[in-house]
């Protein structure tokens, strides 16, 4: 097998490390991932070995080594710029919680190790001389575009329940279907996924929601009720006409992704937010969709008779640009029924009125808090600052031009009626 999809400087790194390994007689072979995206056609992002070689025999061999795992048979190989993960030929005991190993045991023997992966698929091993080893049939399921557990499927995921989410995450991602065994088991043990650390539940449907098919995936979560034994408000019924169109939204628009799943699961805007805490998913990607569900609240509100212009003005300036060009990505997937009155319109004319407006923030106003203050000849306070926002939504709406001359008649007159009232 010739690396096609992996960048030739890191398989040139790879082979080295292979043929150290094979020069001081141990086996060595590239296995899993690697192996499985090259025999798709997908493209090779790193490159993982396995060996008949110790621990301390692999830290040998190299002059720079870090001991990622060393406790479960893995060090870092670092060769160039590259890094590989060598694994020793391991089998492993009983699982604790349904998430980890209690003890693993190094053995010599490449049919063992392969014997403990989780899928056909990633079950095959290939050495340096391109021969595969693939005692579970994988390059036929991928032939044939299924995922199959290895060996008996409830067993795999009691060792590890998060093998479940994995197993749809893939047929998602790659759009295969799951062999009628792998899926049944699944079923069987999918209460064992309460098990499972949120955080690492998470990193998977990130990867999912990230892919080609996320339909797909979500519609086998939802006829497995995994997420149910997870505390997640996700249900069969959830997978309705609102999710039929998130494929159409970019892959990399995840938080628009993410915040028409919580639309279709019912959730608020704080009820979001508070489950993508509890799931550990970063500030920034919360932020997003949670001001994504704000907004989509607040549009819902507007009356689409009078002055929608405006309104949607002060919309753009409180959420900002990016945030209001995804809600225009998330409401052009939504079912006319789940809109709200005044979205058509703002479907059609919301991204030419946002490129009519010259001024988004306060600090492009060209006047600030001390002018105000110097015109007024009042002392500060918060007057001030909700003067300037005033000034602002008018120079944005085109109401009034951003120069000092046109912004300062304008403090004045208002401070006049302000006296007068």
């Amino acid at each position: 097998m010739k690396w096609k999809q992996a960048d030739a400087g890191m398989a040139g790194c790879a082979e080295q490390v292979l043929s150290v390994l094979e020069a001081h007689g141990h086996e060595a072979y590239w296995v899993g991932g690697c192996v499985r995206d090259e025999l798709m056609g997908r493209p090779v992002n790193d490159m993982d070995i396995t060996t008949s070689a110790r621990p301390d025999e692999v830290t040998r061999l190299f002059e720079r080594t870090v001991p990622t795992g060393i406790e479960h048979g893995t060090v870092t190989v670092l060769v160039g710029n590259y890094a590989f993960e060598v694994t020793t030929y391991r089998v492993e005991g009983s699982y604790e919680n349904h998430r980890r190993p209690a003890e693993v045991a190094f053995v010599r023997n490449l049919s063992e190790d392969l014997r403990r992966r989780d899928f056909t698929m990633n079950a095959i091993a290939c050495d340096r001389q391109g021969r595969i080893v693939d005692p579970y049939h994988g390059e036929n399921d991928i032939r044939k575009g299924i995922i199959r557990c290895v060996g008996e499927a409830r067993v795999r995921f009691q060792e590890d329940a998060l093998r479940m989410v994995r197993c749809i995450r893939f047929a998602s991602v790659f759009g295969y279907r799951i062999a009628f065994n792998t899926w049944k088991g699944l079923l069987l043990e999918r209460e064992g996924i309460q098990y499972i650390a949120l955080e690492r539940i998470r990193a998977e449907l990130d990867k999912m929601m990230e892919g080609p098919h996320p339909y797909l995936g979500l519609g086998l979560l939802g006829r497995s009720r995994l997420l149910e034994k997870a505390r997640v408000p996700f249900t069969s019924s959830t997978v309705d006409a609102s999710l039929s169109r998130i494929g159409d939204i970019p892959s990399k628009e995840t938080a628009v992704r993410w915040a028409l799943l919580m639309l279709a699961c019912g959730l608020s805007g704080q009820d979001a937010g508070n489950l993508m805490r509890q799931y550990t998913f970063s500030n920034d990607a919360r932020e997003r969709v949670e001001a994504l569900l704000y907004l989509d609240e607040e549009v819902k509100g507007l009356s689409g008779e009078t002055h929608l212009r405006e309104q949607w003005v002060g919309l753009v300036l409180k959420y900002g640009k990016e945030s209001i060009r995804r809600w225009l990505l998330l409401c052009s997937v939504l079912p006319q029924e789940n809109r709200g009155t005044a979205a058509d319109e703002l479907l059609a004319r919301g991204l030419e009125w946002m490129d009519e407006m010259r001024i988004f923030h306060l600090q492009e106003l060209q006047i600030g808090g001390s002018d105000l203050i110097a015109i007024s000849g009042k002392r500060g306070g918060p007057w001030v600052g909700e003067l300037l926002k005033q000034l602002l939504f008018k120079a944005a709406a085109g109401m009034l031009p951003n120069t000092k001359l046109d912004l300062t008649e304008e403090v004045r007159r208002v401070m006049v009626t302000d006296e007068k009232g």
